[in-house]
């Protein structure tokens, strides 16, 4: 497990005003080991982790890994993408887009080990991406945000008029700025190749079908390779 594992738990804990014996009774276990899994000493069996899903209401998805996304600030940077990566027509492949937003993120971890959005992307044969990526670009069209226009067997994305000038307030400066960096290299490239380089990545070739990628993979590749 990784520290953010421990700090999540701890984090909302916190958040929730739970005391630490509140929850060691909760998972059936001494308050003293409790507190030695919050400072990651010791680890928790998987029917404990279970309950630890239960209490915090998330998924044990997101117990394993340390991470709970941020939806809202994922749909920012959707929007980021769409402001800095399209084309002069002002689209953007849907496929595309989505290998941008884990370059996004992959990278923001591989300086900071932190995640941008703190989703899980889970490894499939078109790239990794996470499972509610195709339910953000719904509700971002719902919403009347950005526009899907369907070409042959294409899908792409433009941001709506209306959209185009709201602060995106979930991101910083240097978050805008890596999403301006990876929009400038690939944006003029075909989808393709930058499908090539996520699947030639680390995190990608070394996981299974289907299997949520570690963000830790990362920071074993090179910095060239990092987007």
């Amino acid at each position: 497990m990784t520290n953010q594992y421990f700090k999540l738990i701890k984090d909302l804990r916190i958040k929730k005003k739970l005391k630490q014996e509140e929850v060691a009774e909760k998972l059936e276990i001494s308050r003293s080991s409790y507190i030695a899994f919050e400072q990651g000493k010791t680890e928790l069996n998987f029917s404990q982790m279970v309950k630890l899903s239960d209490i915090f209401g998330i998924s044990l998805e997101e117990v394993e890994s340390g991470l709970q996304p941020d939806y809202e600030k994922y749909k920012e940077m959707i929007l980021a993408y769409i402001r800095n990566g399209s084309s002069k027509d002002g689209k953007i492949l849907k496929t595309k887009l989505a290998k941008m937003l884990y370059l996004a993120d992959f990278s923001w971890f591989y300086n900071h080990l932190e995640s941008m959005s703190g989703m899980q992307y889970r490894r499939i044969k078109y790239g990794p991406v996470p499972d509610i990526y195709f339910r953000a670009i719904d509700e971002l069209e719902e919403t009347g945000k950005i526009t899907v226009d369907h070409k042959n067997d294409l899908l792409l994305i433009s941001e709506n008029r209306g959209s185009k000038n709201k602060p995106l307030e979930k991101l910083s400066k240097k978050e805008i700025e890596l999403i301006a960096k990876i929009s400038e290299k690939w944006k003029n490239k075909k989808t393709n190749e930058i499908v090539d380089f996520t699947h030639n990545q680390l995190p990608y070739k070394i996981c299974s079908p289907d299997e949520i990628i570690p963000y830790e993979l990362i920071t074993q590749e090179d910095p060239e390779y990092v987007y």
